[in-house]
This record gives structure tokens, sequence and C-alpha cells, in this order.
């Protein structure tokens, strides 16, 4: 656990992967892992009856495919069934959009990082005395910086992660008010880049956030 930890808080992007073909999931790992991201978010579609199987699938192949380049965890995690299911799959990490204290507890008991989600200083100190080693606070982007400034200032102890409407142009706001880290998914899994094949584009997108990472 201790390693995933580390690597959260020196690559400090997750990228959420949400909705994407099982055929596609590979390519578009390499190609942002060629772009420098380092941490991938798999998401459950809970409107999918076949959605543990489908993104077990999805975790199993990029932890198999990437292992030693990219750490692979489950997002939209509502159920301790789905925090095994994401286990058994080879994810190290839990990203949930709300808190739930049976979710946490059992995600660490299985050895891994949860990251619940959260918006207000009474659910962020929640779901990090429930086990929580990171705090998704969603939608971080919605409220801006300033709200993650006032948030960090009584409760700088808590890492927390920015999820929702962060993009290129802002990221950099949302760690200088104190975020440890965000979350990204369709600003750069661009659909229409995977869809046309543009790869190299893809790789090119992410690097506009990994780079603004490696100069601060």
């Amino acid at each position: 656990m201790e390693h995933i930890i580390q690597a959260i808080e020196r690559h400090k992007i997750i990228v959420i992967m949400r909705g994407l073909p099982n055929e596609q999931i590979i390519p578009v790992t390499e190609a942002l892992c060629e772009g420098g991201i380092r941490l991938i978010e798999v998401t459950f579609d809970q409107s999918d009856p076949n959605c543990l199987a489908r993104t077990g699938s999805a975790i199993q192949a990029i932890a198999e495919t990437f292992e030693g380049r990219m750490h692979v965890g489950a997002g939209t995690v509502l159920t301790t069934q789905q925090a095994e299911v994401a286990h058994a799959s080879g994810a190290t990490f839990i990203v949930s959009p709300n808190t739930d204290p049976e979710v946490i507890r059992h995600t660490v008991e299985l050895g891994m990082v949860s990251i619940p989600g959260a918006l207000t200083p009474s659910e962020i100190v929640l779901a990090y005395h429930s086990g929580a080693k990171f705090v998704k606070l969603f939608p971080g982007g919605d409220f801006g910086p300033g709200y993650v400034k006032a948030i960090c200032a009584p409760i700088s102890h808590i890492p927390l992660l920015v999820v929702g409407g962060v993009n290129a142009d802002n990221m950099q706001a949302f760690l200088n008010a104190g975020a440890k880290g965000i979350g990204v998914g369709s600003n750069i899994v661009d659909k229409k880049l995977i869809e046309s094949g543009s790869y190299a584009e893809l790789t090119a997108l992410a690097k506009t956030y990994t780079q603004q990472v490696d100069a601060s």
C-alpha cells in the first residue's frame, strides 16, 4: 500500500477511464503511459448489469500488460463486492464518489488504498477517520481553487485529490491551493482522438498535464 501512496504523491494525476470498449483499453493506456501517466482508474458503470465482469477484465488487462509501468485502480466503487472484484483483478486503489465507511474499511482490509469522495469538511474528516489515505474532493472543479484553499486551512493533514472539472488550464491552481493531486477524465481521455486512432495526439495531450507536475 505504501508504494501506491508514494506514487500518487509523486505523480499527482489519476486518469479516469470511463466507458471505453475493452479493445481500446490497452492502446489508450499505452498512449497515456507514453505521455507520462502512471495512475489509471477504471470505473464501474452502475447501470451495466455486467459491470463486475467488464470492469474486472479491463483492470486485469492493464495490470498484467503494464506491470511495473502503470498503477491501476477501480473507480465509482459503491459496494464491498465491487472492491473485492477490483482487488482480485489487480487493482491497487479504490476510488468512490461518496463516503461509505464500510467500503473504506473493507478496501483497507484488502490491502488497497482507499480514496472516497467527499465535499464538506464533515464528510472529509469522516472519510479520513474511516481509513482513507486520500480524500477525493468531488465535484471539486465546480467549487474552484478558493474552496480547496479554504478546506485545506483547518484540515491540512488530510490529503485531498480534486476531481470533477479539472483540466490542464486549472490543475496548477488546484495544486497551489493545497490539493495533493487531481483526477482527470474526458479532458485527457478524449474520445474523438480515440475513435480516430490519434494515439500520438493523446500522448501529447497527456504530456500537457504531466509536464506541469514535472516542472513543479
